[in-house]
């Protein structure tokens, strides 16, 4: 299953638009998923035809409202991903979202994407996959380049990259096996 991530697009509907079908032209990609900030850009994907799942941003006005879910777990070819704005417990959290220190110390995911920090970073801690997609702003004050995540997951094995989106240069990649 291929995936393609990105986070904090931040009203950047076009950029993430052009992008998104950048991606596209280029890789077969099955889900896209939206880590927040700005929610409703993720409807780009619905004008493109394509399936994606989003979270919304920490404070976004969809994060206090319960029947919007703050953080989602899915299975992708038998790992559990969870998929949120923070790869830890905010002070915006609602009383019964899943708290990703717990779930990472319980091992009950394998793959953590999140965003919020514009920084793109894949790491492994304790045998979990992390991945920050970064930003699609057009500049970010804290330096990094816009970017988004492609990962590669198959039953024994997880891909991932972060891709500069202005030349699709690879930044950063890991491999990930089932222990």
């Amino acid at each position: 299953m291929n995936l393609a991530i990105v986070s904090d697009t931040h009203g950047n509907a076009n950029r993430l638009r052009e992008t998104a079908k950048g991606i596209l032209s280029s890789h077969k990609i099955d889900l896209f998923i939206h880590l927040g900030d700005d929610y409703d850009d993720a409807e780009v994907f619905e004008e493109l035809g394509c399936e994606y799942v989003r979270v919304p941003g920490v404070y976004s006005d969809y994060y206090a409202d319960n029947s919007v879910p703050n953080r989602v777990l899915r299975d992708f070819e038998g790992w559990r991903f969870l998929l949120s704005h923070t790869d830890v417990s905010h002070s915006n959290d609602l009383p019964d979202d899943p708290r990703p220190e717990d779930l990472t110390a319980g091992r009950q995911i394998d793959v953590l994407l999140y965003g919020h920090s514009h920084e793109p970073h894949i790491a492994t801690k304790d045998g979990i996959l992390f991945v920050n997609p970064g930003h699609l702003k057009e500049e970010d004050k804290k330096g990094s380049d816009a970017s988004y995540a492609l990962i590669d997951v198959s039953r024994d094995s997880i891909q991932a990259k972060i891709v500069k989106a202005k030349d699709n240069v690879i930044l950063q990649e890991a491999s990930f096996k089932r222990t």
